[in-house]
């Protein structure tokens, strides 16, 4: 999100606050995100970046299935039908990237690695099926708000790999701090959320220091 927006969405409550974790705490504050989407970054880093987003981020059901699929307000239910309609199309465009970049790199401790990722999406899926109202809307709106900074990761390794670049289609920032506080009905809503948020980037940031720890082991051996 640029700065411009933080700025208009901080304006917004619970909403704010969110944003203000996703840019504290996000994918773009993680110095492994800056080393990938450098113009010199190690090809076997990128691509090792896109079979682990892969794993994590591209199957089916995703965060925004998951919470549909568990009931939510009404209120919130269109933002959650086209946040899961945009991240089936980001999905073919992982899809798409892992195919073009070819096999995962040799890596030291894969084993341990896909159990960390395996673990991460149980705690993700299991995060946006809580029965606490408004869990589920903060960590799916700090996906949404996060995924700018993965994509700009994607299309960088889209742009070396020779694909095309294609629009996204998530729901803009302004639109999903609406939905965020839109099922803000007290306290104990705005704690859930907040709560829901905190979790989503606490995975995030497993998933960047895990593929950092991932180029360590490769140039280690």
């Amino acid at each position: 999100m640029s700065a411009e927006t933080i700025r208009a969405i901080e304006t917004r409550g619970t909403a704010g606050v969110v944003a203000a974790l996703v840019a504290a705490d996000g994918s773009a504050a993680h110095p492994h995100w800056r080393a990938l989407v450098a113009p010199a970054a190690p090809m076997r880093d990128v691509a090792d970046a896109l079979h682990i987003i892969c794993m994590l981020h591209g199957r089916h059901p995703g965060v925004h299935d998951h919470a549909l699929s568990h009931g939510q307000p009404d209120a919130v239910i269109p933002w959650l039908e086209d946040a899961a309609a945009a991240f089936a199309v980001e999905r073919e465009r992982i899809a798409a990237l892992v195919s073009a970049v070819g096999p995962l790199p040799s890596t030291p401790g894969q084993a341990e690695s896909e159990a960390a990722v395996s673990g991460q999406r149980h705690a993700l899926d299991t995060l946006v099926q809580s029965d606490r109202v408004g869990c589920a809307i903060g960590a799916a709106a700090a996906l949404v708000m996060d995924w700018g900074a993965i994509r700009r990761l994607l299309d960088r390794a889209g742009d070396r790999l020779g694909l095309d670049r294609q629009p996204t289609l998530l729901p803009d920032p302004i639109s999903t701090a609406i939905a965020i506080d839109s099922i803000m009905s007290g306290p104990a809503a705005e704690r859930a959320a907040l709560f829901g948020a905190q979790q989503f980037l606490a995975q995030q940031r497993g998933l960047w220091d895990l593929l950092e720890a991932r180029a360590s082991a490769r140039n280690a051996s």
